[in-house]
């Protein structure tokens, strides 16, 4: 139980120089409760609407913001007993911190350090590593169990460190608590701790303020939250302190109008609010439970791995309990036969095979970080190549959050200016024109907003309308043209205007806001400074078709007037803003669809939003006809009933966390690896519920950075594509390295098994298994996991996360390559004997080694590609592969010539001649592998040509 913290000493508040937050009286924008305006007929409609929405939802607890949303001022504050002007008492704030707990997000306990270490000792080969080091101590073959055991130190280590760092997706959340925040306790205004808030403290929040806990609005003056990071709304919500009143059963989270969520920014105007819910009790307290509660899914990568260790485990104890059984039943000593039983776990187990996968994601991740791609989990750097769905969140994903003007329309020009995505130099010479200037000079003076060292202060338009200003190197002329009033903007007049003192002192009025409260109060248009027309019914007309084809594209329309008379304005034109698309996401869709994977769009936003960013982006055009479904539809559907309908749904709107988790899960139930993309508090539970979660990394949040896999540092989609291509290559790697390893096992443990069966001596040493094994066979196929990617990859469709590592051309091939390094070590085995006069000496011995050693080197090179020609992709592309290689022979050629080692493996020095017959004998794995290659590629051309005529 965590003990409540004590009530820090009341700090008196020092009011804001530029602008007082709680002034007593607003005169045209107070929407603060007043008890006498609430009817007994709008009561009976409240209680009417709070039983429905009851009685429909009864059977799910209901979130304290969706109860407190329903009801009024006066039954929230009846219900929290407390009071709006006088609040808590210190008393009962005490107490109630003792019973709610804290105003904090607190994780469940998790697991110990050494208990996540102790996790990493349950992975099959790992399993089986330890087995056969144990095997090699109690046999006295220290060197052997000390080999073994380094290669399990390395990659334990290795995947301990990674998953560590993984485990902070809950933390974050607490920082959205903010420190400090404004209280009425016993009638006095304080700060104190957000921490310390408790269910009925009466708080105060003004522009720049987040909000601390969720609360019931009590009072709103121009009041609008950025509610982004929770809802994905790109616009601030503007807040009142109505009832809500609702039929459906679940009211959204951006339609809650008169709560204030925790954590979010406060962009304009200034609140008063009644703390309904703390901690775990608030919307970001549920995503913290949704995030606590999603377990991490294993990748493909880890599975396949998983069961590859179990066959290969099953396989070996398998056939090792057989060759003892055989030899006790010859008549061998049972001892002698646990003895080659070791020698055989020893040639059988690719020891150097967890190390290579894991280097190999950990090189991948170096290369994905220089890419501007950060990766925390070393297996979801393969998992990208199995991905066929990207969830991809709109706002700050695919869009840069943050209106900007894109089209302008003066009535001077009568033109509409397309000026989306141009920089100074490219706008058009139209763009110069005074009406321009006027229009600019308006979006300027009827404006609050501020630009100060790059931090945007304000509402987004009125932002956008600076920078649209700043585009075209017009100054702010605030300072020249001092206000004498403003009329502010609100959600019911739609409009906003300032009287401004002009040249002369002429009092004039600047107007901008929506269509209708504009227009209706021009009857002029203006021209230029001596020349303004009348308004005509025509030309309104005109001008109303103009602007609803605008809209109905998904922009954001504002017309701005000018004049003396607030009923007799001339229109002077409009602009529209928009939250673009991120430079260059649009061909990245594009080539990431043409890979084979889909692209799903999921956004807080509106319907006509949503699809205006999707068309501009080809996204509706990636699944059939690219259909869209909202939030509220979805919650109508069953599980089973989404699963049938999710394939074909290009694009969500109005979603919530929960909405994003759904469908992450009824993809998944399609058994579909999902990629889901996100920036918001919001999107952290599906980012990890999601095969990978991505995040971005400069508009991204902490919660979100921390619940996802990859991070993308530059916020640009495109570097998805190339995690895509880097996560495809890694896994043709690994395949590469892993049928490597696995010929050389299986020709090392056949040959051992042969010559126990024919009762022979073994033509490998224990030793000498181990270092082909480990110091031979090691670097080289990690040389092979750092190929450069094939640049066919993309063009692949994504692997079936179904499909085993082990297919049958890969077994076929991984059978072939071993029966020639078979056959060719034999060859070497059996000619050595006879030579000898049929009689294994250590020169039969060093023989059949270093042949053995050759075929692998020979065999590595066939292993660079599956199916393009050594000679095509080069001989020394692969810097890695040549350092390793040669620095694999020059080992071999100490084993055999340095006498100290000579001793250890039982060696002797070898003749040219016989360097050159072991080399010629070991290239036929590479010839026969480059004729298969070549018949296999003639195959496919003839296909692909047969498939074209038809």
């Amino acid at each position: 139980m965590t003990e409540a913290i004590p009530l820090v000493p009341v700090i008196p508040v020092v009011s804001n120089p530029i602008y007082d937050p709680f002034p007593i009286k607003s005169k045209s924008n107070d929407t603060e409760y007043n008890i006498n305006n609430v009817y007994n007929n709008e009561k009976d409609k409240e209680k009417d609407n709070i039983n429905k929405v009851e009685s429909s939802t009864k059977k799910k607890k209901t979130s304290p913001s969706l109860h407190a949303s329903l009801r009024t001022v006066e039954q929230v504050l009846t219900e929290q007993n407390t009071d709006l002007e006088k609040g808590l008492s210190v008393q009962e704030a005490d107490f109630r911190i003792k019973l709610h707990g804290p105003n904090i997000l607190e994780p469940e306990d998790e697991e110990t350090m050494i208990g996540k270490f102790m996790e990493q000792f349950k992975d099959p080969l790992i399993m089986l590593l330890m087995g056969s080091a144990t095997i090699s101590l109690l046999m006295g073959q220290f060197s052997d169990a000390l080999s073994i055991l380094l290669a399990i130190v390395i990659v334990l280590t290795v995947a301990f460190v990674q998953e560590y760092r993984s485990e902070k997706s809950l933390e974050a959340l607490n920082q959205l608590v903010p420190n400090y925040c404004h209280v009425i306790r016993q009638g006095q205004l304080s700060s104190m701790l957000g921490n310390n808030l408790v269910p009925g403290d009466i708080v105060r929040f003004s522009i720049g303020d987040r909000i601390p806990a969720d609360v019931r609005i009590t009072q709103a003056v121009d009041l609008e939250i950025d509610e982004s990071s929770l809802t994905g709304e790109t616009k601030p919500c503007v807040k009142n302190t109505e009832v809500i009143i609702s039929e459906a059963s679940e009211v959204n989270l951006a339609e809650r109008k008169n709560i204030g969520f925790m954590g979010t920014l406060v962009r304009n105007g200034y609140g008063v609010g009644i703390v309904i819910g703390t901690g775990k009790n608030t919307e970001f307290g549920t995503i913290f439970s949704m995030v606590n509660d999603v377990e991490s899914k294993k990748t493909p990568l880890q599975e396949k791995m998983g069961e590859l260790g179990k066959q290969i485990s099953a396989f070996s104890i398998g056939i090792i309990i057989v060759i003892m059984i055989i030899g006790v039943i010859q008549g061998k000593n049972w001892l002698e036969m646990f003895n080659v039983g070791v020698s055989l776990a020893v040639a059988a187990i690719p020891e150097g095979l967890p190390i290579c996968v894991t280097v190999t994601l950990a090189l991948g991740v170096l290369r994905m970080a220089k890419r501007d791609a950060i990766v925390k989990k070393l297996p979801a750097v393969e998992s990208l190549g199995s991905v066929n769905v990207i969830c991809v969140d709109k706002t700050g994903t695919l869009t840069m959050n943050k209106m900007t003007v894109t089209k302008v329309y003066t009535a001077a020009q009568d033109e509409l200016i397309d000026i989306e995505g141009k920089k100074n130099e490219d706008l058009p010479q139209s763009i110069h024109h005074n009406a321009i200037k006027i229009l600019i000079r308006i979006g300027n003076l009827c404006n609050n907003a501020h630009i100060s060292n790059g931090e945007h202060l304000g509402q987004p338009t009125e932002v956008a309308l600076l920078e649209f200003g700043n585009l075209l190197n017009i100054r702010d002329e605030r300072p020249l043209y001092p206000r004498i009033s403003e009329n502010a903007f609100n959600f019911e007049k739609k409009f906003m205007t300032v009287t401004c003192k002009g040249e002369m002192d002429k009092e004039i009025i600047f107007a901008k806001g929506a269509k209708e409260p504009i227009m209706q109060r021009c009857s002029s248009y203006y021209v230029s400074e001596d020349n303004i027309q009348p308004l005509t019914k025509e030309y309104r007309e005109k001008i109303s078709n103009i602007s609803q084809e605008i809209a109905s594209q998904g922009l954001r329309v504002l017309f701005m007037a000018m004049g003396t008379d607030m009923n007799n304005l001339a229109f002077v034109g409009f602009v529209a803003m928009y939250d673009p698309p991120r430079i260059g996401v649009g061909n990245a869709i594009n080539t990431v669809m043409d890979s084979g994977v889909k692209i799903v769009m999921i956004t807080g936003d509106s319907e006509g939003t949503a699809i205006s960013i999707a068309q501009k982006l080809n996204i509706m055009n990636s699944v059939g006809n690219g259909y869209y479904m909202s939030g509220a539809e979805l919650d109508e559907l069953s599980e089973n009933e989404l699963r049938r309908v999710v394939p074909t749904i290009s694009i969500f709107y109005r979603t919530t966390p929960k909405h994003k988790m759904a469908i992450v899960k009824a993809l998944q139930a399609n058994d579909l690896v999902v990629a889901m993309t996100g920036d918001g508090v919001n999107d952290a539970p599906a980012l990890r519920l999601a095969d990978i979660g991505i995040s971005m990394g400069k508009s991204g949040t902490d919660v979100s950075k921390e619940a996802a896999d990859m991070i993308l540092v530059n916020d640009d989609f495109s570097t998805i594509c190339n995690a895509i291509e880097e996560g495809k290559g890694i896994f043709y790697n690994i395949q590469n390295f892993l049928c490597f390893q696995l010929s050389t096992c299986i020709a090392a443990l056949t040959l051992v098994t042969l010559s126990t069966l024919l009762n022979l001596p073994n033509p490998l040493n224990a030793m000498q298994i181990l270092y082909i094994n480990i110091i031979c066979d090691g670097p080289v196929a990690q040389s092979l996991g750092v190929e450069a990617v094939d640049e066919d990859v993309m063009k692949q469709p994504p692997r079936n996360k179904n499909k085993s590592i082990i297919d049958k051309k890969f077994i076929y091939k991984v059978l072939l390559s071993s029966a020639i390094v078979l056959g060719s070590t034999l060859h070497i085995f059996h000619h050595t004997i006879e030579e000898h006069s049929n009689e294994i000496t250590s020169y039969t011995t060093t023989m059949t080694f270093t042949g053995f050693v050759f075929c692998d080197i020979f065999n590595s090179l066939a292993c660079r590609s599956s199916t393009k020609s050594i000679f095509k992709i080069g001989l020394f592309s692969n810097k890695a592969f040549i350092w390793a290689a040669g620095l694999s022979l020059l080992g071999t050629f100490i084993v055999v010539y340095v006498p100290f080692f000579q001793q250890i493996f039982q060696t002797e020095p070898l003749a040219l001649h016989d360097i050159l017959h072991l080399t010629l004998l070991s290239s036929f794995v590479l010839i026969f592998d480059e004729i298969r290659k070549f018949i296999v590629n003639k195959r496919n051309q003839k296909q692909i040509k047969a498939y074209e005529m038809v």
